[in-house]
C-alpha cells in the first residue's frame, strides 16, 4: 500500500485528505498538535481498513518530525507528503501594523521552517520511492495582496518557492505547492471570527482537485483547486 504523511490531519482539508486517500487504500501517518482530535480523525480514516498511525505534536519540534518519518518508514516507506499545517500569526488577523513579531515568527516556523525541516527529513525515503510527491498547501494570499493577511500570505509565499526550488532540485520527484481556495474551516474562523462563511465549500469539495494531481501526476509547480476542479467536469 502507498504511504502519506499529512500534517494538519485532525480537522478541515487535512482530515478530509487523510480520510480520501484512506478509502483510496492509503496507509497513514497523521499529525496535528491535538491529539483527541487527532484521534477521532484517525478512527475516522481507519474505518477503511487501512494502517493509520496518529502521531500527536507540533511539527516545529525536530524530534516530532523524525517521529513522523519513522512512523512512515515502519509502514514501509513513503509515497506521499503533505504539508498542511499552519499557523495564522494573528487570531484574528490584524493589519501589518499591529501584527506581532512573534506571531510572524510562529508562522513562519509553522508554515515554513517547519515545513522545510519535515522534507528534509523526509526526502530519504521519499527518493527510495517511485512517484514519490510532496505537496505544500498554500493560498491565494500568498499571491494577493488581501488587507490583515500580509503575514500568511508572506509565509505562505516563502513555502511557494521554496516548493518551487525543490521541485528543480528533487527533478525525480513531484513538488505541488496547491491553493485550496475559500474553504469552511476553522482555520478560516479563527482569521476572520465575523465573516460569515456559510456559502463558502466544506474541505471535502477541495479534496477531489489533490486527488486529481496523485492520478495524473503533472509537472511540477503551482496549482489552484478550483481551477483543477473546473478543468476535471
Amino acid at each position: 500500500m502507498p504511504v502519506a504523511i499529512i500534517t494538519g490531519a485532525s480537522k478541515g482539508l487535512g482530515r478530509a485528505l487523510a480520510v480520501a486517500l484512506a478509502r483510496r487504500g492509503w496507509d497513514l501517518v497523521l499529525d496535528a498538535r491535538s491529539g483527541a482530535v487527532l484521534r477521532e480523525a484517525a478512527d475516522q480514516a481507519g474505518k477503511y481498513g487501512t494502517r493509520v498511525e496518529a502521531l500527536s505534536g507540533d511539527v516545529t519540534d525536530a524530534a516530532h518530525r523524525a517521529e513522523l518519518v519513522t512512523a512512515a518508514h515502519g509502514l514501509g516507506g513513503l509515497d506521499l507528503l503533505v504539508n498542511n499545517a499552519s499557523a495564522l500569526g494573528a487570531e484574528p488577523l490584524v493589519r501589518l501594523d499591529a501584527l506581532p513579531v512573534e506571531g510572524l515568527r510562529r508562522a513562519l516556523e509553522v508554515n515554513v521552517v517547519a515545513a522545510l525541516g519535515l522534507v528534509q527529513e523526509a526526502l530519504p525515503l521519499l527518493r527510495e520511492t517511485a512517484g514519490g510527491a510532496v505537496v505544500s498547501v498554500s493560498s491565494d494570499a500568498s499571491a494577493e495582496a488581501y488587507e490583515t493577511w500580509g503575514g500568511y500570505g508572506a509565509s505562505k509565499a516563502a513555502l511557494d518557492q521554496l516548493s518551487a526550488v525543490l521541485a528543480v532540485e528533487e527533478p525525480g520527484l513531484r513538488v505541488w505547492a496547491v491553493d485550496p481556495g475559500d474553504m469552511r474551516t476553522d482555520l478560516y474562523r479563527a482569521a476572520a471570527p465575523l465573516d460569515d462563511d456559510s456559502d463558502r465549500p466544506l474541505p471535502e469539495t477541495v479534496v477531489p482537485a489533490f486527488l486529481r494531481l496523485l492520478d495524473e501526476r503533472p509537472d511540477s509547480g503551482r496549482y489552484a483547486a478550483p481551477s483543477l476542479l473546473l478543468e476535471a467536469r
